[in-house]
């Protein structure tokens, strides 16, 4: 219980308690002049009554200080569960509040580290222990190193030779590193070099664009161009053969929309744009699950947002909304 809870200012509280500290020693002071007690009796009466009404009105005020320090030492050993009581609403009770989020937010960081490295692991794991497993065989004489088994191992290198290219990426977008060169561009010639690559890359794939010749934007074009390939080459492993690419101008920006006629979205659409989501995990050509979350770093650092919606009769829309200014 904190006596002084319904004030919202520490200073105030302060005030308060020095105002009763200096009353209650004086008053305590009087009474015992009154009662005849010796001088040198009662300012030692005065002094120990005042700590005690001090004790008494200032209990509770310190005491998310203490525990913010009890928290952030448990959080030095890597411990992030610990919270502060944040009951107070003057200063150090907002200051509780804040280390609270701080605590829950360092916490998540921590958690999602831990995921990145358990499925970099993984991730990196499985083709490893493929191609050292056909080697082996190869070394033996097991195996035949017949032209199918070199394509499967090359394979296998170029699923590597693409993660660790996804991760650099993604690393250099999260940590700011990778510089933003705008330039006044076409959307429509950024778009049939993109279609005309997954096009070579999926002969088939049916790929209709739609993009005005007159639609321009400023933005990055290698970092625009690696946001429409992985949408089309996404498209590509969910869309069920057909994908349309549009593109419309708005009153402060463009869309870029990116439509299949696949399998649709999860139930929980935030999941797509996380690293190492895929939608089917088993196919051998579901990918590193990081082109999405590559997709949303670079929009974001062009100031615009992308979205997941519903196709119509079925299928999903990806909508990558830019700003002209």
């Amino acid at each position: 219980m904190n006596p002084l809870s319904w004030t919202r200012s520490i200073k105030m509280k302060f005030s308060i308690v020095i105002v009763a500290a200096i009353g209650t020693a004086v008053v305590t002071s009087q009474v015992g002049y009154s009662l005849g007690w010796p001088i040198w009796i009662r300012p030692t009466i005065a002094a120990a009554v005042s700590i005690v009404a001090v004790q008494f009105l200032a209990r509770g005020m310190t005491r998310p200080l203490s525990d913010m320090a009890v928290a952030a030492r448990h959080m030095a050993n890597g411990d992030y569960k610990q919270r502060v009581d944040t009951s107070s609403v003057d200063e150090v009770g907002q200051l509780a509040a804040a280390f609270n989020m701080m605590a829950a937010s360092v916490a998540d960081a921590d958690r999602q580290q831990r995921d990145l490295i358990g499925n970099v692991s993984h991730e990196l794991r499985t083709p490893i222990t493929g191609l050292r497993a056909t080697i082996e065989n190869i070394v033996d004489g097991i195996t035949e190193p017949t032209p199918a088994v070199l394509a499967s191992m090359a394979g296998r290198v170029e699923r590597l030779q693409h993660l660790v290219s996804d991760l650099l990426d993604l690393s250099r977008l999260e940590a700011g590193m990778v510089p933003i060169q705008k330039v006044d561009l076409h959307i429509a010639d950024v778009v049939r070099v993109a279609v005309d690559e997954c096009r070579a890359a999926c002969p088939e794939t049916i790929i209709a664009a739609n993009i005005p010749g007159d639609l321009r934007v400023s933005a990055d074009p290698e970092r625009l161009h690696q946001v429409l390939t992985n949408l089309l080459y996404n498209a590509v492993k969910h869309g069920g053969g057909n994908i349309d690419v549009s593109a419309q101008e708005l009153p402060n920006g463009i869309t870029i929309d990116v439509a299949d006629y696949g399998t649709g979205l999860p139930a929980d659409v935030d999941l797509l744009f996380g690293r190492f989501y895929r939608a089917d995990s088993t196919s051998p050509g579901s990918g590193t699950g990081l082109g999405l979350a590559i997709v949303r770093w670079i929009v974001e650092l062009h100031g615009g947002t992308v979205r997941a919606v519903p196709n119509q009769p079925n299928g999903a829309r990806f909508i990558v909304t830019l700003p002209t200014v």
